[in-house]
């Protein structure tokens, strides 16, 4: 299994409420928002079925540290204060590998980021045709760092 980054693009007016629904399971009520799942069949399934309002892909530990530092406002004193491991670097190792959660910190698994710098390429055109939308790999990371 692995972890997720998903961003939502695009906004909810005049969407399906099938989808609309979809998007607030995952934890993504507003445009650029940004929520971290597993690979769960279920989780899949909710991907493809918003992806034409979503971007998402496999974030490094590069981008998560970053996102839990600026973003999720987490310093390695409150990580040695809340679990048993001594760094941030050390809990987002156990994060990628299941053995910790977000929750253990006291933080949800939704946080707020800004408009990417550069802005996104095209809010109604797959990745794979030089939009913004749909499964993006290991590219989510640079679009993160834009938007930390």
């Amino acid at each position: 299994m692995k972890r997720i980054a998903v961003v939502k693009v695009r906004g909810s007016i005049g969407v399906p409420q099938k989808v609309r629904e979809t998007m607030q399971m995952i934890g993504l009520d507003r445009v650029n928002h940004c929520a971290i799942i597993d690979d769960r069949k279920n989780y899949l399934g909710m991907l493809q079925k918003a992806k034409d309002y979503i971007t998402w892909g496999e974030p490094s530990p590069d981008a998560l540290r970053l996102l839990l530092r600026k973003r999720g406002r987490i310093s390695d004193e409150l990580v040695a204060k809340a679990t048993k491991y001594k760094t941030l670097d050390e809990f987002i190792g156990a994060f990628m590998k299941f053995e910790a959660e977000l929750s253990d910190l006291g933080i949800g698994k939704t946080f707020r980021l800004s408009p990417p710098r550069k802005g996104y390429a095209s809010t109604k055109k797959q990745f794979a045709k030089n939009g913004s939308l749909g499964n993006r790999g290991d590219k989510i990371n640079s679009l993160l760092v834009r938007m930390i």
